[in-house]
């Protein structure tokens, strides 16, 4: 009893200090804002540096893993955001989009000779028109049942690729070409523009670049009447429906965009490796990018961000402990459920819906009792 009661005070003293930092963020002036929004992109782009990379990753190269898996985890979990967290859908299938964005930069760049810029660009059409062609048939569908159409649409994409010779087949495609480099421009001494083999920094700034592009406009349709739908949606599908919101449109909206991002990571990704085979999209990938989402604070962008990192960074600074470092990373996720089951930095909507016993993610979540609810329970018998 003792012991609960001590988890339960950590829980409330966490969420009081989270609480209090939030409040003082929403009366910070604007200008100061965004002086802090350009510290944390200036701070992302000396990440690279030697003398950080010697604590954080100690045994691997330190700007190979911020490309990937860092990187790529953080732009894919604000993707799958846009869907699990502020529309409410659970998609066990988002590595498909990710898949999708990778072929095509694969194929057009190989067998058509298209620049990368074009091939981003169309990626990330055709990867909103795959969302689009997945969600029309199945959005209908809720909870469970929607869960086990994205993964086997997940799964489709992936056994696809495998078996079809046009496309490589098993072996996939090899030779894909990297994005036209300007060797001139120099940043932090590192020639930003020179794409190549050897030097994963210039791919990192521009993952960055991607990054604060998606941030952008993730939060504008966030704070638009797409993303109250979305909220409406995300709580109580039937009731916002008869309040007039058009439900399905907004759901396909959201799949559409999640998916868009999803793709131009995809096609950033296989510009960088070079070489890319159905094996790179398991449903393992989609799984650990539904757990950042989760485990960060599923609708609030901070949140995901930090969960996309913890994820992606613990198992490789624990690398060198070899088999017990994923007993360490998997002790560490238990713990941070035990101690923060909302996530690391939750939306106040979300610390809400716990409490009230929806599972913390509105009708996407199980209904199980929150602490109050428990409280309420015990006492009552």
């Amino acid at each position: 009893m003792n012991q609960k009661n001590s988890v339960e005070g950590f829980r409330h003293r966490f969420s009081q200090y989270g609480d209090a930092v939030h409040e003082r963020w929403l009366n910070t002036p604007g200008w100061q804002r965004w002086i802090v929004y350009v510290v944390l992109i200036v701070a992302a782009l000396l990440l690279p540096s030697e003398s950080i990379g010697s604590f954080m990753s100690p045994y691997t190269d330190w700007a190979s893993i911020l490309f990937f898996p860092i990187g790529t985890y953080v732009v894919l979990a604000i993707g799958l955001n846009v869907v699990v967290g502020q529309a409410g859908l659970l998609d066990l299938g988002f590595v498909a989009f990710y898949a999708v964005g990778g072929y095509a930069m694969a194929l057009l760049g190989t067998r058509l000779g298209w620049n990368f810029w074009l091939i981003l660009v169309v990626g990330i059409g055709l990867c909103a028109l795959s969302g689009i062609t997945l969600g029309a048939p199945t959005l209908r569908l809720r909870g469970d049942y929607l869960a086990i159409v994205t993964l086997g649409f997940g799964e489709i994409i992936r056994i696809t690729a495998r078996n079809t010779d046009a496309i490589g087949g098993p072996n996939g495609v090899r030779g894909i070409p990297h994005p036209p480099s300007l060797p001139d421009i120099e940043l932090f001494g590192v020639q930003i523009f020179k794409y190549g083999v050897l030097d994963p920094r210039p791919y990192y700034y521009l993952l960055v670049a991607l990054a604060v592009i998606v941030i952008v406009l993730v939060k504008r349709w966030e704070k638009s009447r797409v993303g109250r739908a979305w909220a409406a949606i995300r709580e109580d599908e039937d009731a916002a429906e008869v309040m007039g919101v058009p439900t399905f449109r907004f759901k396909m909206l959201a799949f559409a965009i999640g998916a868009s991002i999803g793709g131009a990571m995809g096609v950033l990704w296989a510009a960088k490796a070079i070489s890319i085979n159905p094996n790179d999209f398991q449903f393992l990938l989609s799984a650990t990018i539904l757990a950042a989402v989760v485990m960060g604070g599923a609708g609030n962008l901070p949140g995901v961000i930090l969960g996309a990192f913890v994820v992606a960074w613990l198992p490789e600074r624990f690398r060198g402990l070899q088999d017990y470092r994923m007993l360490i990373f998997g002790a560490v996720l238990v713990a941070l459920m035990i101690f923060r089951p909302e996530g690391l930095l939750p939306s106040r909507q979300r610390k809400a819906e716990l409490q009230e016993g929806s599972g913390g993610m509105g009708t996407l979540g199980a209904e199980v009792p929150g602490p109050e609810s428990q409280g309420e329970e015990v006492a009552s018998r």
